[in-house]
């Protein structure tokens, strides 16, 4: 059965859950394309990373239009990151050929997953703990060390699995500079990821890894989503998205290192549980706010004061 609508379907969705959350490209497509459409995980990773190429700059162009982006730590993040992602290429093919090279992909692809949601949880407690900080600044000044370590680390991983140009390298920046503002994170991360991805995505395209037509066939989903998420993403709350994304992930993280039904099971179980617990955590004090409001608008003596 020919699988092009399917995987323009697939393509749609994940571009929608990117311009919604910010978070999930690579995440989410290259385990779809694995395990759904049963591609070889090299030429996933690649052309995952080749259709990522003329989907960023969509959004990459919404920040720089809104001047969200701060050109200082790109120029930090780039020397390290755009050799680190091409080089990756290269390590991943030092793992070996052949079906050994395709069941260490997953591995490695998996191990890269759970670091995704590790990355994404730490995001979501980052930006809870920003809220109740003491505000953000735009001018926050740049880490230059920190800032090309993060690079190198992240432009390492993106080009061995296209994992973690929006999941894990963000996180990274928050943990630089954590009052630099959310939107400006945002859009220095985009930015900076069109170099980087398309340094990884001419690696694996020069080993023969990246599947063009699949890149295409996946854009033409992909890119109408990413702009119906990022209109959608003024209006409604990302959060569930989010939480939906983390159980997937932790369901494909663990389904790629081979773990047992019953593990994948409770891993998603417990990410469920924890994205409840959160959820009535952060309404209960919206509620007690607004009954200790209540109870001091009510007048002495009336019914039901203390």
């Amino acid at each position: 059965m020919d699988s092009t609508v399917p995987i323009v379907v697939a393509g749609a969705l994940v571009g929608f859950a990117v311009g919604l959350t910010g978070m999930g490209g690579g995440a989410l497509m290259t385990p779809i394309m694995v395990m759904v459409f049963g591609v070889n995980p090299t030429a996933a990773i690649g052309s995952d990373l080749a259709a990522s190429v003329f989907m960023k700059p969509f959004g990459a162009l919404v920040h720089q239009r809104a001047g969200t982006v701060r050109w200082d730590i790109v120029r930090w993040l780039l020397p390290t990151a755009v050799p680190a992602a091409f080089g990756g290429v290269f390590l991943l093919r030092a793992l070996g050929d052949g079906d050994d090279l395709e069941q260490r992909v997953k591995y490695v692809v998996g191990t890269a997953l759970m670091l995704a949601v590790a990355g994404m949880l730490a995001r979501m407690w980052l930006d809870r703990r920003r809220t109740a900080a003491d505000g953000e600044d735009a001018e926050v000044p740049v880490r230059p060390v920190a800032t090309l370590l993060i690079g190198l680390v992240g432009g390492v991983i993106v080009g061995m699995t296209s994992v973690g140009s929006g999941s894990l390298i963000i996180v990274m920046l928050m943990l630089a500079h954590p009052r630099l503002r959310a939107n400006h994170l945002v859009g220095t991360d985009l930015v900076q990821a069109i170099p980087m991805v398309a340094a990884a995505a001419l690696g694996h395209l020069l080993v023969g890894d990246a599947d063009l037509g699949l890149a295409a066939t996946l854009l033409i989903g992909a890119v109408p989503g990413v702009v119906l998420g990022a209109l959608v993403s003024s209006r409604v709350s990302g959060s569930a998205v989010r939480w939906a994304l983390v159980v997937l992930l932790t369901g494909s993280g663990l389904a790629m290192l081979k773990a047992s039904s019953t593990v994948i099971l409770l891993g998603c179980l417990a990410m469920i549980l924890l994205g409840t617990l959160t959820a009535v955590r952060d309404r209960r004090p919206a509620g007690s706010a607004a009954a200790a409001t209540a109870d001091a608008a009510q007048p002495a003596g009336a019914p039901g004061s203390r």
